[in-house]
């Protein structure tokens, strides 16, 4: 981050002293040191939104910890706390994307946004790798089991994996951060192209606009939409995994069969591709459709709750997956303590076949 903050002087350097941007019926007059002050807001921005994560999706901070507290009491208090601990992690990204937009707006208008995405988008190697840390040492894990390693590997690999949990989730969030921002550029791209088109020059859109109202409720029931296509695919795909595996148990542990992995990998492989068409339907066709049969408000209004909706079920989702998974990370490390009821209350560690929790 500070390396990125020293060197991006010198590339703005090359801008021109003075730059005037319009929009909404507006000048903004914009300066090298503004635009790297729009960098500096998302790149900071973004690392704000990571540390967010960390601290949410970690097992070694509390939501997650108190989230395998709640586990004592069944899984229906994990799933709700859960949601809940996702719910909340909204507000920090939130708050600091809403004042990178404010500060880069003020600064040099859509340009001084787009600026700040690229400033996000900075550490995008560094957020890549973390993010594939994660899935290298799941597999390692299930190398591992597969192959009959001794106890103290596969424990190993699943200290990894937890923080793989959570690098992932970093990732994700730059991610969606710079995704928030860049959408917000393109959409005000879109709207000059609408003045451009309709010889005006104001540059918005009126919200209260029955059309444009509409729109908004409309973009922001998408995610939704998309969200639970892409659920549904997965459960159906682990349906069709536990039918097939289920049927050839009996023939594994009787050595009668042998696992029929190419099955499990077809299934898998076709739930991916088939089971995201509609998804896939819903994201290029809704905008055309709206664009096309109800004008250039309804779109605007579409694209307006795409991206303030998205972004809340993005960082939620993802942040409650993290957490959930290290949740159990977390309990199956025998790091969980409870009261031990038969001992004078001092409190025991929860361990793996443990039938009292």
């Amino acid at each position: 981050m500070l390396l990125t903050a020293a060197i991006v002087p010198l590339t703005v350097s090359v801008l021109p002293p003075k730059m005037v941007f319009m929009f909404g019926g507006d000048d903004y007059t914009a300066t090298p040191w503004k635009v790297y002050g729009c960098i500096v807001m998302g790149l900071w921005s973004g690392m704000i939104i990571g540390g967010s994560t960390e601290y949410y999706t970690s097992n070694k901070y509390g939501p997650t910890q108190e989230l395998a507290q709640s586990s004592i009491y069944g899984p229906a208090p994990v799933i709700i706390k859960g949601l809940a601990l996702g719910y909340m992690s909204n507000i920090i990204p939130i708050f600091c994307l809403s004042a990178t937009i404010l500060v880069s707006f003020n600064f040099a208008a859509m340009y001084g946004i787009a600026m700040s995405a690229i400033g996000m988008l900075g550490v995008l190697p560094i957020a890549l790798a973390i993010d594939g840390y994660g899935p290298i040492a799941d597999n390692a894990g299930g190398i591992a089991e597969m192959s009959r390693l001794s106890k103290e590997v596969r424990e190993n690999t699943d200290e990894l994996d937890a923080a793989g949990n959570t690098t992932a989730a970093i990732g994700k969030g730059f991610a969606i951060g710079s995704a928030a921002l860049v959408a917000l550029a393109l959409f005000g791209a879109f709207v000059k192209r609408v003045d451009a088109f309709h010889e005006t020059s104001h540059s918005t859109i009126d919200i209260l606009h029955p059309l444009a109202f509409a729109g908004i409720m409309f973009g922001a029931m998408l995610p939704y939409w998309f969200s639970a296509l892409t659920m549904k695919a997965v459960g159906d795909a682990a349906e069709q995994m536990i039918e097939e595996i289920t049927a050839r148990a009996p023939g594994i542990v009787s050595g009668e069969k042998e696992p029929d992995h190419e099955k499990c990998i077809a299934i898998s492989t076709q739930a991916s591709l088939n089971k995201m068409i509609a998804p896939g339907c819903i994201v290029i066709l809704s905008p055309l459709l709206v664009g096309l049969l109800f004008g250039y408000k309804a779109l605007a209004g579409l694209l307006a709750g795409v991206i303030t909706s998205g972004i809340q079920i993005a960082f939620s989702a993802s942040n409650t997956g993290g957490a959930w998974d290290n949740c159990k990370k977390y309990v199956e490390a025998g790091k969980l303590m409870v009261e031990d009821k038969k001992n004078s209350g001092k409190m025991r560690k929860v361990v793996k076949g443990d039938k009292e929790h």
